[in-house]
């Protein structure tokens, strides 16, 4: 047996020894799951090409291109906004990990810019050789639309959600926690770049961590997120965060704040900190619509994941934080079911207070959470077990349209819908300090 498969058996062997120290028992039965997906390097590649390619915002005109290698070779990206044109060469900075008897690849790192808005670029990642690939900025102004989707995972139900997303004009992806389950099984995050590099190569995928990002083993491997940090680094120092786990950013008049469910986050944390300094900041002249992102939601109606830490005492620590900034809407994930409820604070209906959207749904192998607890809270809108994606295209400085798209039978299916107005246009919810 080679090295390679030697390190993949012990890293196997190793991961399921520990598994169960991140499942646990839920309290609802899953319905019949999906299989699971391994996609594997490409035949014919050798171990300079680019691999797992995927990019991010950095600032609002400058994007951060990420591709592994599986041997040594310059962290270069050349692009221009003409296919197959010598266009501008910047090196970056290549890295790698160990985990376990896991030794990753080559993981590089190159920052081009200042870009054009809403502009497709043609770049190569590496060599000449590289195949030609393409992106697409984001606008610098209304509208905007984005794709949302918690709760990835590596499935056939994976797989037709990212179909469905690719079907929709998308301009950034936002992603609240849990990319590819790898479970510390590392070999599965190469699986999981690969399987969504053919969108996450052409349009920004900002993302935050979840549970399944942690990947800490007592005694063994004691530094958390160490795979998450090393192949999906956002610009967290550009918004004045000390840590990967929790940034901001602004897009196209939106103001975007991702948040670290599994990092500290009480009232002494950095991240409180940093929370508060940030939401002082926003300018609603320029940033008319907040967004926040979490992993673990703070308003959850089905029976799975009540009573976690990471969303009671999260809530008690930073909700009066976004309701006195007026956050338009809270994503989250965790949960794998869709859930949407009304403007809400301190568990009450409240005009300018945020909408909690619940979308960890995204095709995950562990299934659906499919009981909810009866009888229904009225601040609860809509909630369904199914698997899907949501799209938030926000129109202009006041209104913008939620949709959740359901995959029924493979297909998209629009199933739940709102039209939402800004807080920063209603007179009756100004900022509070």
């Amino acid at each position: 047996m080679d090295l390679r498969r030697l390190r993949l058996v012990l890293t196997f062997a190793v991961a399921l020894a520990f598994a169960g120290s991140i499942g646990g028992v839920y309290s609802y039965n899953r319905p019949p799951m999906r299989k699971d997906l391994i996609v594997r390097h490409l035949e014919g590649l050798d171990d300079s090409s680019p691999q797992q390619v995927h990019i991010s915002s950095v600032g609002e005109d400058k994007m951060r291109i990420s591709w592994i290698t599986d041997s040594s070779t310059p962290a270069t990206v050349e692009y221009s906004t003409i296919s197959g044109a010598k266009g501008t060469s910047v090196t970056g900075t290549t890295s790698s990990y160990d985990y376990l008897v896991y030794k990753s690849g080559e993981i590089h790192e190159v920052v081009i810019g200042p870009l054009n808005p809403n502009t497709i670029y043609y770049y190569r990642c590496g060599s000449h050789s590289a195949p030609e690939l393409s992106f697409k900025t984001p606008p610098a102004q209304f509208p905007i639309n984005f794709a949302v989707v918690g709760d990835l995972g590596q499935t056939d139900w994976t797989n037709s959600t990212l179909q469905h997303i690719a079907q929709s004009n998308y301009d950034m992806l936002l992603l609240p926690g849990d990319l590819s389950y790898a479970d510390f099984i590392q070999p599965l995050w190469d699986s999981f770049g690969r399987l969504v590099e053919p969108l996450a190569s052409q349009r920004p995928w900002m993302v935050t961590q979840g549970n399944h990002e942690t990947e800490k083993i007592p005694l063994i491997h004691k530094e958390p997120f160490t795979a998450y940090n090393a192949r999906w680094r956002m610009p967290f120092e550009e918004s004045g965060s000390d840590s990967n786990l929790y940034y901001s950013f602004n897009v196209a008049g939106v103001h975007v704040i991702m948040l670290g469910s599994y990092t500290d986050f009480g009232p002494t944390s950095s991240q409180y900190s940093w929370l508060q300094a940030d939401l002082g900041k926003i300018d609603r002249s320029k940033t008319p619509w907040t967004l926040v992102l979490i992993h673990a939601p703070w308003y959850n109606t089905n029976t799975a994941h009540q009573g976690e830490k990471e969303s009671i005492d999260m809530k008690a620590s930073m909700e009066k934080l976004l309701y006195q900034a007026r956050v338009d809407v809270v994503f989250a994930g965790h949960v794998h079911a869709y859930e949407r409820f009304t403007r809400v604070y301190n568990g009450n209906n409240d005009n300018c207070a945020p909408v909690y959207i619940n979308i960890g749904d995204g095709g995950n192998r562990e299934g659906l959470a499919s009981k909810y607890q009866k009888p229904k809270p009225d601040i609860s809108l809509f909630r369904e077990a199914s698997f899907g994606h949501g799209e938030l295209n926000i129109v202009n400085s006041t209104n913008a349209l939620w949709t959740w798209h359901r995959n029924d039978d493979d297909e998209a299916v629009t199933s739940d819908s709102l039209w939402l107005t800004s807080l920063s246009s209603v007179p009756a919810c100004k900022v509070q300090n």
